[in-house]
């Protein structure tokens, strides 16, 4: 469904975008990770046809977007992190107005409209302003502005910021239905276990390169270590740290933004106690010990050493 080759895009001396390839078969949901600046947004603009790439090429179902970027168009869904919708206009008349732009006339357009409120569970709300409805339920409108033309892609980016968390589910539950049905995603969030929940594969951009893709299982199996110990600490002197990093068995030890540390360790029960200890001797305050097991955050964490949020 999708083909991105060898995408380059730069501002200036600044390279923002350096060698981004990969492909989505058709069908598939495809999560797309990066830490803020990373690139992510760049890309996403490109695949779109919204800002032109300076080399490579993006193909969506074998039309290129510099070549055909109206019927490429025709094709995509985008959800944007932002609201797209007019507040004064009820949400009804913001789906037809969509619509409208997408070429759906008359009573295909009555009809489509009818079928995406129910998509979005908002179908009693129909004749509300959008002004009058909360963050949730202008982002479940915001997604079906962009299903008003039955797009073969959605790309969504970060669709559930700032919602509250009945309205969130609601949304994970519509897009895992519509991926079951048959439509491509790429879906953006900050919030890992989204993606997790969500996504077939993932790919991981960071500094503008594609540092990691695969299935979850294929990218978890490429943590040094496997099972990790996560500290919570009180303060997280760099005397402790550095002395954790040379004890035998560490491999690796990420700091994030949660008052937490990783140790990635070959053996990491067998390698507790000397961790604690090297902690406690170099004026380390711990407040929890844990051993865990691998996930997509700790890869992030390992492969990028940033939060996802950072």
């Amino acid at each position: 469904m999708l083909e991105v080759k060898e995408l380059k895009k730069s501002y200036g001396k600044k390279e923002v975008v350096k060698n981004v390839s990969f492909t989505i078969e058709k069908g598939e949901s495809f999560g797309l990770l990066g830490p803020n600046g990373a690139g992510k947004s760049t890309t996403i603009s490109m695949i779109c046809g919204l800002i032109p790439y300076d080399q490579g090429e993006v193909m969506v179902d074998h039309l290129s977007v510099k070549k055909s970027p109206m019927l490429i168009k025709k094709k995509i869904g985008v959800v944007p992190q932002e609201i797209a919708l007019y507040p004064t206009m009820s949400a009804k008349d913001n789906l037809l107005f969509w619509g409208t732009m997408y070429g759906l006339k008359g009573s295909q357009a009555k009809k489509r409209v009818e079928e995406v409120l129910d998509i979005v569970g908002l179908k009693d709300r129909a004749k509300e302003r959008i002004e009058t409805f909360s963050g949730g339920m202008k982002r479940r409108i915001n997604i079906g502005a962009a299903l008003m033309h039955e797009p073969e892609l959605l790309i969504m980016d970060e669709p559930t910021v700032g919602i509250d968390p009945q309205s969130r589910n609601h949304i994970l539950e519509t897009v895992k239905k519509l991926n079951e049905q048959g439509m491509t995603i790429i879906y953006t969030s900050h919030y890992m276990e989204e993606v997790e929940y969500l996504c077939n594969r993932v790919g991981i951009i960071d500094h503008g390169e594609v540092i990691a893709i695969g299935t979850q299982s294929e990218l978890c199996s490429r943590l040094v270590g496997g099972s990790f110990i996560q500290l919570t600490v009180e303060n997280d002197t760099l005397q402790a740290i550095e002395a954790i990093k040379i004890l035998e068995n560490v491999n690796e030890v990420v700091k994030n933004e949660s008052n937490t540390i990783e140790v990635f360790a070959e053996k990491p029960y067998e390698t507790l106690s000397s961790i604690m200890a090297a902690a406690v001797k170099n004026g380390m305050k711990i407040g929890s010990v844990e051993i865990k097991e691998p996930n997509l955050e700790t890869l992030f964490l390992q492969l990028t050493g940033r939060s996802l949020r950072d």
